[in-house]
């Protein structure tokens, strides 16, 4: 009898005892699957609905931390973009010079969608494209910044250069601001640093020059044209940064026409020549002219035809670095 009491106590004990191991198992791993996740998150936080906020010309922006998808409307940006590494989603193009990627920047532009012209953007184009913010300068702003913001958070940028007077590092302003879009203000920083050491490193070797008055003219369809010594930021690199002397022509701060009777007055060691499509005509009568023939450049055969896109390449890192190049090649 004593046998028949004791064996359901048995039974019972071993079947307490198992029901609480496999508790405790079942509590162990619902332990490792709630902090093996939480450890996750703590080593890779999730960023993709972080946001920073901007300010620009036209006030605040807020745009997220990753950006993917960034539209510009202007060479100058797209040239700061590529700087600190970012590729741009769609580009504006330059109707006057095909209607396409800026040369200098194309190779590094393949597969960007195109999204018309700065003054008349194709908007259909850039809501297709459903950008992550949009860049633009403040003269197309004035135009249909409304309609930009509507479609995605738009950056304003850019002011007149005469505005910061004597200011000849002023263009690093904006790329500064592009830069804070990715957080790589550092990495624009050391760009810039990198580039200013390259043109004080080449202001040396120009320097050395017993002749370095330089003139800065474009042949246009109908007349010649003189920059000046102010007035935009390549005319700076020239004169201020690389330090060519300015001829006796070169106006101050506002480039002006040169009448073919006054050219013989223009006493540049160096010419750098940007030629109009519709110029050539005009530039093949100022070579046959004695006029011009009387100018020391001209005499010495140190005329430079630039690309056209030196007024282009004054405003970024990746332009102003390749003027540079090109003016050691030209004194060479």
């Amino acid at each position: 009898m004593l046998k028949n009491r004791i064996m359901p106590l048995v039974c019972l004990i071993i079947l307490l005892l198992t029901m609480s191991a496999c508790g405790g198992t079942s509590e162990k791993n619902s332990q490792q699957d709630t902090v093996q996740p939480s450890s996750e998150v703590t080593d890779a936080p999730e960023t993709e609905n972080l946001t920073r906020t901007i300010t620009h010309l036209k006030g605040e922006a807020i745009v997220p931390v990753n950006i993917e998808r960034i539209v510009v409307l202007s060479a100058a940006y797209i040239d700061h973009l590529l700087t600190i590494g970012e590729k741009p989603y769609g580009v504006n193009v330059e109707v006057r010079y095909g209607g396409d990627y800026l040369p200098y920047l194309s190779s590094q532009l393949d597969g960007v969608q195109l999204v018309g012209s700065a003054d008349s953007p194709n908007l259909e184009a850039i809501v297709a494209l459903e950008p992550d913010v949009i860049l633009v300068e403040s003269r197309t702003a004035d135009e249909v910044y409304a309609q930009l913001e509507k479609i995605a958070p738009t950056i304003v940028l850019g002011t007149e250069w005469l505005e910061y007077e004597d200011d000849t590092t002023y263009w690093t302003k904006d790329l500064l601001k592009v830069a804070e879009l990715y957080d790589k203000v550092d990495l624009a920083k050391e760009k810039i640093a990198e580039l200013e050491a390259k043109t004080a490193e080449a202001s040396e070797t120009i320097k050395k020059l017993d002749q370095k008055k330089l003139a800065y003219v474009r042949v246009r369809e109908k007349n010649l044209q003189i920059y000046a010594g102010k007035g935009h930021p390549t005319n700076t690199l020239l004169y201020h940064d690389l330090g060519f002397l300015p001829t006796g022509l070169t106006p101050e701060e506002q480039r002006a026409d040169l009448s073919l009777e006054v050219v013989p007055d223009l006493d540049a060691d160096y010419i750098v020549m940007e030629v109009d499509p519709n110029g050539r005509e005009n530039l093949n009568s100022m070579n046959q002219s004695a006029l011009w023939g009387k100018v020391p450049a001209v005499q010495n055969e140190k005329v430079y035809e630039t690309d056209s896109f030196w007024l282009f390449k004054g405003w970024g890192v990746i332009g102003r670095g390749q003027i540079v190049d090109d003016v050691l090649k030209m004194i060479e």
